[in-house]
Order: C-alpha cells, then sequence, then structure tokens
C-alpha cells in the first residue's frame, strides 16, 4: 500500500464513506411510498406497481454479484465514482420515464449500480487499522442502515412537494457530489492482481469454501437477516389491521425507531476491536429472540410492540456488523469477494424470510410468526454455540 493508502481510514473519511454509503442504498426504497402515485400517473394498477420494488431488489441482487467482487482488482478510486455515476444516469432515465416499462428497466439498472455502499465497506477493512476495523466498519454499516430507514420518509415529503420524479432527480445529484467527493477521498491503493472476470466471479464461491468460518458465519447471518424480514413483513400485516389500522406512512414512522440499530451499529464495532466479536454475537442473537417473545406477547400495545423493534434492530445489527467485520479478517485480498458472499446470504435470507412470514401469517397470525422466528434463532444460537470456540475464531493464522 502507498503513503498516501496509509492515511487510513480518517475520522472525515469514514464520515464521507457512511454518509455516500447510507445516500446510495436509499436508491433500493424511493419508490416504496409512492407507488400509488406512480401507478396512478403511468395509468397502471398499484400492484402492477410493486413490481418496480422487485426488480429494483433483482437488480441490486446482481450487482452484488457481478460488479462488487471487482473491488479486489480493480483501482477502487476509479471503480467507485464510476459505480456512482452510472447511478446517476440510470435515476435521470428513471426521471424522464415516459411509461411503466420504461421505468421498470430504468429502476432494474438502478439496483443493479446501487452497489457504492458494498464497495466502501470492504475498502474501508482495507485501510483501517486491525485495532479500529471494527468501529470503522460499524460507523459505515450505521450510515447504510440509517439510509435504508430514512430513505422512505425523505421519498415521501419530497414526491408530496415536488411529485414523485423530483426524489430521483436529488438521488442522482447526491449520487453525482458524492463521486466527485469520493474520487478525491479514496486514497491511491497499489495495483493489484489481474484477474480474468470469470475467475473472479468463481472465486466468490472458493472463498466460501476455503473457510470453515466463512460458511458459520455466513449461515447464521442469513438466518438472522431471515427473521429480520418476517418480523418487519409481518409487522405491516399486524399494524394495518385491528386493533391498530394504522396508515402506510404512520407504518413508516414506527420503522423509524429501528435507528436504534443504526447507534447499535455504529457501537458494536468496538467490541470487535477489543476481542469480544464472537461472545457478543451470541448475546446479540439472545437479544433478537427476546424482542421475538416481547413481541409475541403484547401484540396489542404499541408500546410494547415499539420496545420489541428496538431490541430486534439493535440486535440484528450489531450480529451483522460483527459477522461482517470477522469476515475481513478472514482474507485481506478478498474483502469484496466475501462481502459480496455475505450480502448475497443476507438477501437469500431476507426473501426466504419475507415468503415464509406471509404463509406463517395466514396459519396463525402474529403469534405464528413469531414463534416461527424464535425457531430460526434458536437453531442460529446452535450454530453459534456448537462453532463458537473454533468455526468463528478467526486466527493470526488467516
Amino acid at each position: 500500500m502507498t503513503d498516501h493508502g496509509r492515511a487510513g481510514m480518517t475520522p472525515g473519511r469514514t464520515l464521507l464513506f457512511a454518509v455516500a454509503g447510507g445516500a446510495a442504498v436509499g436508491n433500493l426504497y424511493w419508490a416504496q411510498p409512492l407507488l400509488d402515485d406512480i401507478a396512478s400517473s403511468l395509468g397502471t394498477s398499484a400492484a402492477l406497481a410493486g413490481l418496480l420494488v422487485t426488480l429494483t431488489q433483482v437488480g441490486y441482487a446482481l450487482g452484488i454479484l457481478l460488479v462488487v467482487p471487482l473491488g479486489d482488482v480493480l483501482d477502487r478510486k476509479r471503480l467507485i465514482p464510476g459505480v456512482l455515476i452510472a447511478s446517476a444516469a440510470a435515476l435521470l432515465f428513471a426521471t424522464v420515464a415516459p411509461s411503466f416499462a420504461v421505468l421498470l428497466v430504468a429502476l432494474a439498472f438502478v439496483g443493479l449500480t446501487t452497489v457504492a455502499g458494498q464497495l466502501l465497506i470492504p475498502l474501508a477493512g482495507d485501510l483501517a487499522d486491525p485495532a479500529s476495523r471494527g468501529r470503522v466498519v460499524g460507523t459505515i454499516a450505521s450510515g447504510v442502515l440509517t439510509g435504508i430507514l430514512v430513505s422512505r420518509t425523505v421519498s415521501g415529503l419530497v414526491a408530496e412537494a415536488f411529485g414523485w420524479r423530483a426524489i430521483y432527480v436529488v438521488a442522482a445529484a447526491a449520487a453525482l457530489v458524492f463521486a466527485v467527493l469520493l474520487r478525491r477521498a479514496v486514497p491511491q491503493l497499489d495495483r493489484r492482481e489481474r484477474v480474468p472476470y470469470p475467475t473472479l466471479i468463481v472465486s466468490v464461491f472458493r472463498a466460501v469454501a476455503a473457510h470453515r468460518s466463512v460458511r458459520v458465519t455466513l449461515v447464521i447471518s442469513a438466518t438472522v437477516f431471515a427473521v429480520f424480514t418476517m418480523f418487519w413483513t409481518a409487522l405491516t400485516f399486524l399494524l394495518s389491521g385491528e386493533p391498530y389500522g394504522y396508515s402506510t406512512s404512520a407504518i413508516g414512522l414506527v420503522g423509524l425507531a429501528g435507528l436504534a440499530g443504526a447507534v447499535a451499529a455504529q457501537r458494536v464495532g468496538r467490541l470487535h476491536d477489543r476481542g469480544l466479536s464472537v461472545p457478543v454475537t451470541g448475546g446479540a442473537l439472545v437479544l433478537v429472540l427476546l424482542s421475538l417473545v416481547v413481541a409475541g406477547l403484547g401484540a396489542r400495545s404499541i408500546v410494547v410492540v415499539l420496545v420489541a423493534v428496538v431490541l430486534l434492530d439493535v440486535g440484528v445489527q450489531a450480529a451483522n456488523v460483527l459477522n461482517q467485520t470477522r469476515l475481513f479478517a478472514i482474507d485481506p485480498a478478498a474483502r469484496s469477494r466475501l462481502n459480496t458472499a455475505f450480502v448475497t446470504g443476507n438477501f437469500v435470507g431476507g426473501a426466504i424470510g419475507s415468503t415464509v412470514a406471509s404463509v406463517l401469517w395466514n396459519v396463525g397470525g402474529w403469534t405464528a410468526v413469531t414463534v416461527g422466528g424464535a425457531v430460526l434463532l434458536g437453531f442460529a444460537l446452535t450454530v453459534w454455540a456448537v462453532h463458537r470456540r473454533r468455526g468463528l475464531v478467526v486466527t493470526a493464522g488467516h
């Protein structure tokens, strides 16, 4: 690494990475509160408009698999701004989309190019000193989570004032600004070994196969994320029905209680730096389990539900940051590829969780969902307990 690269993750650079990552990931969620407006504007049904969210997420999954591994072989001083510029172009394409079909294509490309945050996190892992890596990764993960949580609220406010297309103009402008700032802020790093692209993609799976600690971590993380999406999917059903009858905007405000998870993500990385990653991961899993118990027993009290939301988000985000930071310590040369495996595993777990939530809700309502989530958490805790002494510990030899 060059001397400039050794400047490491200064507070200013860490803050920039966190804000840029949060702004980028918000692109995945702008459309969610606007589906009725978009459907009315483009002459389609609200149900069909839901495909906009689906295709954006599919594009994001492809971007994680096909673009993020490039962070291990290309110059990220050019790659990350380039991805942001491509994202800005896709957002502007969405702004002028004359039909629903064109908007579908535009938002699929938005998803494909909305991966700057997942390139910045492993880059931060490279630049940070080992003694502060957990704190730095936690701070940036906190920024990404905050972007997810506030994006729906920001989108609704901008659309109410200026129409649904305006949020994509704002997002495109932000992407261009961050492209310029990151082009200047990302240090010049040593040239990396060239790897043919097909070999690079295959090596994502080889990196998973090569390390038991990676496989164990991915199983735990995907399971926790499945529980997370189960909870939030079913919470929409719970709060929109009796005794609550909340509107979509009111349910969105309940989601802001999850900002506690962003605070946890920012703080918990310090515990990794102190060598407590594995035991604290177990504690985070117990906290998620406790949140499900609280939610199941207090389903008819919004105060109790909010307590459960805070407990769940703190536990899930703590586990998420610790799992991700441990992966970065396993193979420094493959951090982007390991991050690809990590995010893909979470994405698959989240998709399964959403599906299972709908099935369990139809079978037994909120009680069935919380019991099902508790069973999954029991599985994750069992995997953690079996492997906590060897399978999750990253030794200096790695």
